[in-house]
């Protein structure tokens, strides 16, 4: 029989695993499990844990072994991949640049619309297109947070220009 220690790290790999893909009702449509079951394996208190094809599934569609490397820890072992771990690092740096783009954009053209007190209805879709484009920006952003979050931050291969790695 597992430890109680066990047990709860695995259910709070769920959890965030079921956070990461956004939430029961999308990891139900992933995994192609009812939303009542994933609710179960979401709940702390119950006793369900995922089958390993639910897992691989929703590792796949976030691309963050949350399960995995859990289960890797209470192993004794740690899942490492060099290249990954330096591409998730770029991969916070472009998504923040391209929020802080998307975000300029749409203060800066909501400035000039706003300026003379009159939003006109080009104006109006012009700061939703740019408000929306800003809203998928920040979900990139935030995956990319999240895998930074997952992998424990180490070595992402970020450096200053003229600078030690």
């Amino acid at each position: 029989m597992h430890s109680s220690a066990w047990f709860h790290r695995i259910k709070a790999a769920q959890r965030d695993l079921i956070r990461l893909v956004g939430g029961i009702e999308r990891a139900a449509e992933i995994s192609s499990v009812s939303a009542s079951h994933i609710g179960r394996m979401n709940n702390a208190r119950d006793t369900d844990l995922m089958p390993i094809s639910v897992v691989y599934a929703l590792e796949s569609e976030c691309g963050v072994p949350v399960v995995t490397s859990a289960m890797a820890e209470l192993s004794g072992r740690r899942l490492s991949d060099p290249d990954n771990d330096k591409a998730i690092g770029q991969g916070v740096v472009v998504a923040f640049s391209e929020v802080s783009r998307r975000a300029g954009d749409l203060i800066s053209g909501g400035a000039v619309a706003i300026s003379d007190m009159v939003v006109t209805p080009a104006e109006a879709t012009k700061m939703d297109r740019d408000a929306a484009e800003l809203q998928e920006g920040l979900a990139a952003f935030r995956k990319a947070l999240a895998m930074v979050k997952a992998t424990g931050g180490e070595k992402l291969g970020l450096h200053v220009v003229g600078g030690q790695p």
